[in-house]
């Protein structure tokens, strides 16, 4: 099958997911001693919001918000997609299905075309209605080579709307798995607005004053802070009877763990979704804090953090060497001692606990790997690697050194620490570690170079399908930079086929993903292009002063994410909102 590059899938910045925050910050002002007023931005003081309506966040922005374009999933305002822009679908992790947003119904026609009907008496925020030509144009932004989903056209053929309430979608190829992504991750932009914009403006514009279809507008910004405001003509009120409880959110930029901490036990944050290690005591304490599990690990799974090895160098081009170092590495210890059973141990295939489902048990059990520094002995021995002078460490087949360096961003405390107990229980079976902590840009730069031995990475997270994950690991061709997906650079043609061959399988045919998704875990065991380490947590810690009926394990509580990360308020993000209840009600 032909090599094709599907670099599809934009990412959220690692960070974001595996440490505090950083920028500039502040408490949130005092509430007003009365409402300024109940709708409306003209009415309300951005400076003195009415406390019983205003859902304070933070955990997101690491400084002053950069832009409210949706195209830039990355870097944008909180809430400039999801909130305040829209997409076609949401996904409900739980019953693992597309929910119909703005579109009412889709569905395939045939093997390559997918007919979109959408919801009628949508409109944008400038009363203009929302049809059919804003999907087609904001589909084909993607023709523009800079645009994130441009290798959609690589088997898209065309999109055109039939109807003010059709769009119909053309495909040289079916890609299941990657158009179900496709439906709930991408934000639809207004054609009357945007329509002449640069290709530049398109994706570097801050886009001040978004256009929009969804439930809230943006009030204003600040250096540390953005605030929204709802919509009080939103169309989701009556089509989805739904509506999100807080009349105004303001998320903030933190500048660390402490300050977040003290901001939610002074009641000035009702959710922060930084990492915040000692949370088991706020949770069984008398703080009116909660989490979603009352036990560890207390938070839900987001992601799984990987150890990559960058292939192309000795002795990580030895899958041997890959073996013993995954045998090496004590995570049980990492679980414990730095993230205080905060978060949980990752399964050998490294599939979040939402896709069980397609962890192949036999596979595990007759090729998987556990921390065992014996058995890391024995397979450096036998795959020719051994200590020849003495010092302690193992030597390369050809008697060189072997000292590798371990890099991860300086700062994220969580991932400096797990660092150095990688180096401490590799060092017991032999392999020489040191961790490194440069900057995160100069990391970035060294990841996207390959310039780097081992580092830690977690860039895929939860999504409608393992497809997502197997598609990070296995990508190629494998580029002189590597800006997104397969850091290690590894190459295996035969696993790239699968992956191919699992994106165009339905996403219902749970027996067909399983037969493949069960080959690729036989390749990952076989060659370890990549270590699962620990299941990063959905960090939330939220204070029941202000609002109740936050998600949990247990009883009638909602089971949905609270979470303000970007590109997850159409994973259960939004639903949360809807379903809070004013503390004194």
């Amino acid at each position: 099958m032909r090599i094709r590059a599907r670099i599809l899938i934009p990412v959220v910045a690692a960070g974001l997911l595996a440490t505090a925050c950083t920028g500039g910050g502040s408490t949130p002002n005092p509430p007003a001693s009365q409402a300024q007023g109940q709708s409306g931005a003209a009415s309300a003081d951005p400076d003195q919001l009415p406390r019983n309506e205003t859902l304070y966040t933070t955990g997101t922005q690491w400084g002053p918000p950069l832009n409210y374009n949706p195209i830039r999933e990355w870097d944008s305002a909180v809430g400039t997609k999801g909130l305040v822009y829209e997409t076609l679908f949401h996904y409900d992790t739980n019953a693992a299905k597309l929910v119909p947003w703005l579109a009412e119904s889709g569905s395939w026609t045939d093997d390559t075309t997918y007919e979109l009907k959408l919801r009628q008496g949508v409109k944008w925020s400038d009363g203009q209605p929302f049809a059919a030509k804003d999907v087609v144009y904001t589909f084909e932004l993607g023709k523009m080579e800079t645009i994130p989903f441009h290798n959609l056209w690589d088997w898209l053929e065309k999109v055109e709307a039939t109807d003010d309430q059709t769009v119909r979608f053309t495909f040289s190829e079916a890609n299941y798995q990657q158009w179900d992504y496709m439906l709930y991750s991408r934000a639809i932009v207004p054609e009357h607005v945007w329509k002449d914009r640069s290709e530049k403006e398109v994706l570097d514009g801050t886009n001040d004053d978004p256009v929009s279809t969804g439930a809230y507008t943006f009030m204003s910004k600040d250096q540390d802070r953005v605030v929204l405001q709802r919509r009080d003509d939103w169309w989701g009120k009556a089509a989805l009877d739904m509506e999100p409880k807080p009349r105004y959110i303001v998320d903030i930029a933190t500048p660390s763990n402490e300050v977040a901490m003290g901001m939610l036990l002074q009641k000035g944050l009702d959710l922060s979704n930084n990492f915040l290690p000692g949370v088991a005591n706020l949770v069984q304490g008398n703080f009116g804090l909660t989490t979603y599990y009352k036990e560890p690990p207390y938070m839900l799974s987001a992601n799984t953090a990987w150890l990559v090895p960058n292939t192309t160098k000795k002795p990580m081009d030895d899958p041997a060497f890959r073996k013993a170092l995954a045998s090496s590495i004590d995570v049980k210890k990492i679980v414990e001692s730095v993230y205080g059973n905060l978060v949980k141990a990752a399964s050998p295939t490294g599939l979040l606990p939402q896709w069980d489902t397609f962890v192949d048990k036999n596979v595990v059990s007759a090729s998987g790997f556990a921390f065992d520094t014996g058995k890391a002995k024995k397979l450096l021995a036998d795959a020719g690697y051994k200590d020849g002078d003495g010092d302690g460490f193992v030597e390369n087949k050809d008697g060189s050194k072997i000292s590798l360096t371990l890099i991860v961003p300086s700062g994220w405390t969580d991932w400096m620490e797990s660092a150095r107990s990688i180096a401490t229980s590799a060092k017991a079976a032999g392999i020489q570690i040191t961790p490194d902590f440069p900057d995160f840009n100069a990391l970035v730069e060294k990841r996207t170079e390959g310039d780097f031995d081992l580092l830690i990475n977690n860039e895929r997270q939860l999504s409608n399908s393992p497809y997502t994950y197997y598609e990070y690991m296995f990508q190629l061709p494998v580029r002189k930079q590597q800006n997104t997906v397969n850091f290690a650079r590894y190459e295996n043609e035969k696993a790239w086929d699968l992956v191919q061959q699992l994106d165009q399988v339905k996403t219902d045919d749970t027996a067909g993903m399983q037969k493949i998704t069960s080959q690729l875990q036989q390749i990952h065991f076989d060659d370890m292009p990549i270590i699962p380490l620990w299941y990063n947590g959905l960090w939330a810690q939220h204070s029941t002063s202000t609002w109740k009926n936050w998600p949990a394990a247990e009883g009638s509580a909602p089971k949905t994410g609270a979470v303000m990360w970007r590109n997850w308020f159409e994973l259960g993000g939004f639903e949360t909102l809807a379903q809070l209840q004013p503390a004194g009600s």
